[in-house]
């Protein structure tokens, strides 16, 4: 009843809001729901039961409120601006409107007007604008079909599970319109990657499958006549017998409709497309025009061999855009490093140029509402994480595939019955209808899969029987091993939700049975399906085959214990990223601690690098200086790097650009003695400086600050400081020492040098220096201890050496911008106590808000006088004159970054 009372309610608000015109701001939410309040408080829930035309109401609780907040803010306030364009030389000359100014307002646009009434059954309207400007964007920088001759090569960016495939389909809608005759959707390397592709495409563009219409073959003015011809299936790839019989007597100029064909990267599908080409043209097609989509481009696609010769899967891409006269080739990623150290020089007679994207790069941004990495990782972190930490003693992280599997983790059996539960309040918040998924994902090997699946299926199994045997007894006579472990977790779990356990245990006794355990993988014999009509429950094991495009369809826990330390692959596994409207308060990632701190490396990461493509393109910088950014990052480029190199057994120059950077000592030493040692160097070169009164010195708000000091100080002090780090440059503390101290030795510069003072009265003097001890909470390791949130420095740490007051103030917390202002580099010094927290499920007040999740809570216990430091240096856009190269061997690398294979995946593919 009370959740009846709660639906009814929030329906009238939410017709309320969809009444108002253009994207609705918070504001104006919270004000609809305070009318309401409002209304029941002076008409009386009797009245106002009445009012809505229903049987009667019950009163809604403070919690019953605050999710209808949350739930209508993920509706409603949908932001999402347009992306960011960054074109080569050559493209800058052509005709950037062709299709904007001339063709789309010609055309009649039957492709896209279809997609787009589609998309607005469950997309709001903000968002389907971005796309429609998104894609009109990508359309101006391919090529006219109805021109001359043209070879277009372009990427876009995207976010992982944001809706790329969205942006590609519309993209395929307008270039259908525009002109295109063949569309060739190359979707994954996985067979179940391409035949979701491919059912997405049919439901979207071709608006039929081998049932008949759907889709947009179901909406009205269908022109039957200009339907896409799809010469693969839902189930079958493509094969040139089956298209033989499809596309007999029919050639691109007898047609009106699109042909369109969505293959597996692999070399036979690519092998098969080019054959049947050539037994329609003889020479190159030069009347009609192909679209390429690349899906997932950075895998198996770039070259991992020779410009003499190309590895396969490129080496045949490559061909197939060279049969036509007329091609654009748009690579899809949300992981463009090895994208873009495709060699941009590199031709062959054979098969053209190289994939490099030197026409354009069109980088998307994600709507408000995506549950995206830095939500998980940055901004709440670690509010929707669950650590792991027994499963060394089951799945070793360096497994072989034959290993023996004698049980699973505790914490997986956990994770299940956090699922289990999360199905039971998903139906208590009528989203009976939706679809309910956990992802499990071990390990790579499928034999592997196998072992963990048949322990998690007997678990499920155990919990289904005793749901059946025990469920509708007294609460009193059903006390079961499973029954009693799932109330535990749910009192652990659950501590802010709006249904009792008596509630959510019924539900779990009538739903359990709809559970399924599923393997996902290339000798699956059971697929996990989603159709419209059966909502599904399942439990999803799996490795490489889920970890690139493929979507979980209502997925909410994720037990996550593949580790890869190349960032782009790790980020390619995170399935749990996208769009979690009604239930994003029940999604939680079960994972080990370092593998979480890896997604918040990389997501700092791939934003600096998304603000440089924002930055090139207002510079009108091109995609090859994009490329040098990537190379020259601190967190991307030595990995990138390092994978390339390798394959080569000879040495090999890695290189950072620091500029524009903060590096900290977010790791510090437990030891005593060497925690003392540094306080000791910092306070040498405290003395240093007052010593010799030589040096500019002012007090900006208690803290000290010494300016044009010589770089030999700055260089003694990093010589003799010990930095705590796990690998031998530091890149896992975020303090590359190896390079700093390169820098330093190189850069012929004055360095400014801050000691900073916290707010509290814990004072510290060194000479005739006084400052407060800095506060920081800081988590205990074996080995060290670590700052909570990695960062040392707070607030506007930068803006001491700023010379201007106003900029001082306007800049205070925007450190990147700072660092743009800044004269010289700044050698940050700390003395902190640090206040220990540890990371437990509980509830904390965010913003006013009660939140319950994962959260860092004081223990009461401090470690006092921590020495630690921070560089931060100037930013210097465009400019890679002071980049920092280090030599090192391939011994060297591969003892940093030894894969545990992701990349003898590919290789296989590149097989002939």
């Amino acid at each position: 009843m009370k959740n009846n009372s709660y639906q009814s309610i929030k329906q009238y608000v939410y017709e309320g809001l969809e009444a108002v015109e253009g994207q609705l701001q918070v504001e104006r939410i919270h004000q609809e729901i305070e009318e309401t309040k409002r209304q029941i408080k002076e008409l009386g829930l009797s009245s106002f039961a009445k009012f809505l035309r229903v049987v009667d109401l019950e009163e809604l609780n403070v919690k019953d409120w605050e999710r209808m907040k949350r739930e209508l803010e993920t509706e409603f306030d949908v932001a999402m601006e347009s992306g960011i364009l960054v074109q080569g030389f050559e493209q800058q000359k052509r005709d950037n409107s062709w299709w904007t100014v001339k063709e789309k307002q010609k055309n009649e646009n039957y492709y896209w007007k279809r997609y787009k009434e589609y998309m607005s059954r469950t997309l709001v309207p903000e968002v389907i604008k971005t796309t429609d400007e998104d894609t009109d964007n990508v359309m101006n920088n391919i090529g006219d079909p109805l021109s001359e001759s043209f070879s277009r090569l372009g990427m876009v960016v995207g976010h992982v599970q944001s809706g790329k495939t969205s942006n590609y389909t519309g993209l395929i809608c307008k270039a259908a319109d525009a002109g295109y005759k063949f569309i060739v959707v190359i979707a994954g390397a996985m067979n179940n990657l391409r035949d979701q592709t491919q059912a997405r495409l049919n439901e979207s563009f071709v608006g039929r499958d081998s049932n008949g219409y759907i889709g947009t073959g179901k909406l009205r003015g269908l022109q039957s006549n200009r339907n896409p011809i799809s010469l693969t299936t839902a189930k079958s790839d493509f094969n040139r017998r089956d298209a033989r019989m499809q596309s007999q007597g029919m050639s691109f100029d007898n047609i009106n409709s699109p042909v369109l064909v969505v293959i597996k990267k692999h070399p036979n599908s690519l092998k098969n497309v080019i054959k049947w080409i050539n037994s329609h043209y003889n020479t190159k097609v030069s009347k009609h025009a192909m679209l390429l989509i690349d899906d997932e481009s950075d895998y198996a696609s770039v070259n991992t061999a020779t410009d003499e010769k190309p590895a396969t899967i490129n080496k045949l891409i490559r061909k197939l855009l060279n049969l036509f006269e007329k091609s654009s080739y748009v690579a899809y990623t949300a992981t463009p490093y090895a994208n873009i150290f495709i060699n941009h020089l590199a031709n062959n007679d054979e098969v053209g140029a190289d994939l490099f994207p030197r026409d354009f790069i069109y980088a998307l941004n994600a709507p408000k509402n995506y549950f995206g990495a830095r939500k998980v990782f940055i901004e709440t972190y670690p509010q929707h994480i669950r650590f792991v930490e027994d499963h060394d003693d089951f799945i070793d992280p360096k497994h072989k595939k034959d290993d023996e599997l004698i049980d699973v983790p505790q914490s997986l059996y956990r994770a299940i019955r956090h699922f289990v539960i999360n199905i039971g309040i998903r139906h208590l918040r009528q989203q009976e209808n939706k679809h309910n998924s956990m992802l499990v994902h071990a390990t790579r090997f499928t034999n592997m899969h196998q072992k963990v699946s048949v322990f998690v299926y007997d678990y499920v199994n155990k919990l289904q029987k005793e749901l059946e045997s025990y469920g509708n007894l007294p609460m009193e006579l059903r006390s079961k091993c499973i029954i009693d472990d799932l109330e535990e977790t749910y009192r652990e779990q659950y501590q802010i939700l709006e249904f009792s356990w008596e509630e959510v245990f019924k539900k779990l006794v009538e739903i359990s049975e709809s559970i399924m355990v599923r393997e996902v993988h290339n000798d699956s014999k059971l697929p996990v399906e989603y159709s419209e009509e059966v909502p599904t429950n399942a439990i999803v094991i799996g490795g490489t085959s889920l970890s690139r495009g493929y979507t979980l369809e209502g997925l909410s826990v994720s037990y996550f214990l593949r580790n890869t330390v190349y960032y782009d692959t790790l980020m390619q596994m995170g399935r749990w990223f996208g769009y979690r409207n009604g239930y994003e308060d029940l999604c939680y990632v079960y994972m080990p601690e370092k593998i979480a701190q890896n997604f918040a490396t990389i997501i700092e990461a791939t934003e600096d690098l998304v603000e440089e493509l924002n930055r090139m393109a207002r510079q009108k910088k091109t995609p090859n200086d994009f490329g040098l950014a990537v190379k020259f990052h601190p967190d991307t480029g030595l990995q990138v790097t390092a994978k390339n190199k390798l394959k080569n057994s000879l040495d090999t120059t890695v290189e950072m650009k620091l500029d524009g950077t903060a590096k900290e000592t977010s790791w510090l030493f437990k030891e005593e003695s060497i925690n003392r040692e540094n306080l000791n160097i910092i306070e040498f070169t405290v003395n240093t400086l007052v010593k010799g009164n030589i040096y500019k010195y002012e007090k900006v708000n208690n803290s000290h600050l010494w300016r044009d000091v010589d770089g030999d100080l700055v260089l003694e002090f990093l010589h003799s400081f010990r930095v705590f780090s796990s690998d031998q440059f530091g890149i896992n503390s975020r303090m590359p020492i190896k390079f700093v101290i390169e820098y330093a030795q190189r850069q012929d510069t004055k360095w400014d040098i801050a000691l900073y003072s916290g707010g509290e009265d814990r004072a510290y003097k060194i000479n005739e220096i006084f400052i407060n001890k800095e506060e920081r909470q800081i988590l205990v390791k074996d080995d060290y201890y670590e700052i909570a949130n990695r960062q040392v420095s707070s607030g506007g740490a930068e803006t001491i050496s700023l010379l201007d007051e106003k900029l001082r103030k306007d800049l205070r917390n925007k450190r990147k911008e700072a660092r743009g202002e800044m004269k010289n580099p700044l050698l940050m010094l700390h003395i902190i106590d640090g206040k220990i927290v540890v990371p437990k499920h509980g509830i904390k007040t965010v913003k006013g808000v009660e939140k319950e999740g994962t959260f860092n809570f004081p223990t009461g216990e401090e470690v006092e006088d921590l020495a630690a430091f921070g560089v931060s240096f100037p930013d210097k856009p465009g400019d890679f004159s002071r980049v920092v190269r280090l030599k090192l061997n391939t011994v060297a690398i591969q003892e940093m970054w030894e894969d545990e294979g992701d990349e003898g995946e590919v290789f296989a593919l590149n097989e002939e």
